[in-house]
């Protein structure tokens, strides 16, 4: 095979259309570019306004039901806070025992407890003063009586309960058995 003879004016048409070519295609390339430039640009007045538009709405809605939320939540701090303030203390428990107690006919026959304590009552940190409350009559009496323990004392949480409904005798009457712990705020 024999090799291909190109003159040099051969060989200067040729570079030049090549080049010519070359810059064809870049040209077109530019153009497209700055077209595609000229759109976006023309586009992003709109597309500012309207994620703005969108962001905002959805942020102020968010922030107003957040900040709703937040009020609640603080108020019900507070009248759990003002509910639980009274120190133990300025309670006069025990007369308020004994007379539930009278109210319902029963007899409080024993009652103890462990001491003060700390614990927490629904996430709030709090005097926890634990009782344990023997009382003995009628069972609806007694029903009666932890009943109003459970309403009256609005600051106690009823533990446990048991009733114990013996053979009748003259001497054992029914009696039931009750813990509770008295919560106090203990403040911030």
């Amino acid at each position: 095979m024999r090799a291909l003879k190109i003159s040099k004016t051969g060989w200067i048409i040729l570079g030049v259309g090549i080049g010519i070519i070359a810059l064809a295609s870049l040209g077109a390339v530019r153009l497209g570019q700055l077209q595609e430039q000229s759109r976006l640009r023309e586009g992003l007045p709109l597309a500012k306004l309207e994620l703005k538009g969108v962001q905002l709405e959805g942020l102020v809605s968010q922030q107003q039901e957040l900040e709703q939320r937040l009020s609640q939540t603080l108020s019900q701090l507070e009248t759990a806070k003002a509910m639980l303030s009274p120190s133990i203390e300025s309670i006069n428990l025990t007369d308020t025992l004994f007379e539930i107690a009278e109210t319902c006919e029963v007899e409080i026959t024993r009652l103890s407890s462990t001491g003060l304590t700390s614990g927490d009552l629904n996430g709030i940190t709090c005097s926890v003063l634990p009782l344990t409350v023997r009382a003995e009559g009628e069972v609806t009496s007694l029903i009666s009586f932890i009943a109003r323990l459970n309403s009256d004392l609005t600051t106690a949480v009823l533990n446990s309960v048991e009733i114990s409904v013996s053979e009748p005798t003259a001497d054992e009457k029914p009696s039931a058995t009750i813990g509770l712990a008295i919560y106090t705020y203990q403040g911030d």
